[in-house]
């Protein structure tokens, strides 16, 4: 097996994993959430989001695997970038606890977290997600593919930090 589809191919069976683990909790903070009383607001792009986000990685490791592998410097950029998003966002996890989910689920009368990186970010799991998608796109060396993937779910992404803002009932001003 050629070095490009190896490390693609590691890169994709990685990411899945570590995706499916995140699946298990968010399901059961969901049904926390839910049991508490949270309900999903409208106009929530979940439904796209959960398809596109692992087809989006599949996409990457089939670039990679073709056109790979990366240059070292690329390489070595996106082994960093991927390991300071997965740190973030598990920062980010933890300091949400039971409150985070793949859903947007906010408990009645629930504030806002403002501690960990919320204190400095609003949203720092989703800036952990674009640091995933650059990271991953550098490794495989699918740069074509990464940057139509890191634009398009980041226009998902801006439409759910505009979903999950209303539900915390935080102006669109940032505020």
């Amino acid at each position: 097996m050629p070095v490009a589809a190896i490390i693609a191919l590691g890169t994709l069976v990685a990411v899945l994993a570590v995706m499916a683990g995140e699946a298990v909790l968010s399901a059961h903070n969901a049904a926390v959430l839910r049991a508490r009383g949270a309900v999903e607001p409208a106009g929530d792009v979940h439904h796209i989001m959960q398809f596109a986000y692992p087809l989006g990685f599949v996409a990457l490791a089939i670039e990679g695997a073709l056109l790979g592998p990366a240059p070292p410097p690329a390489l070595a950029a996106g082994i960093l970038i991927f390991g300071l998003a997965k740190a973030l966002k598990a920062w980010a996890i933890s300091t949400l606890g039971v409150r985070w989910s793949f859903r947007v689920l906010v408990p009645p009368g629930a504030p806002p977290i403002v501690r960990g990186p919320y204190r400095w970010l609003h949203h720092p799991n989703y800036v952990a997600v674009a640091g995933e998608i650059a990271g991953a796109a550098l490794i495989a060396g699918a740069f074509v593919t990464g940057a139509l993937f890191f634009v398009g779910f980041g226009w998902l992404m801006r439409r759910r930090i505009a979903v999950e803002d209303r539900a915390l009932g935080r102006r669109l001003d940032g505020q």
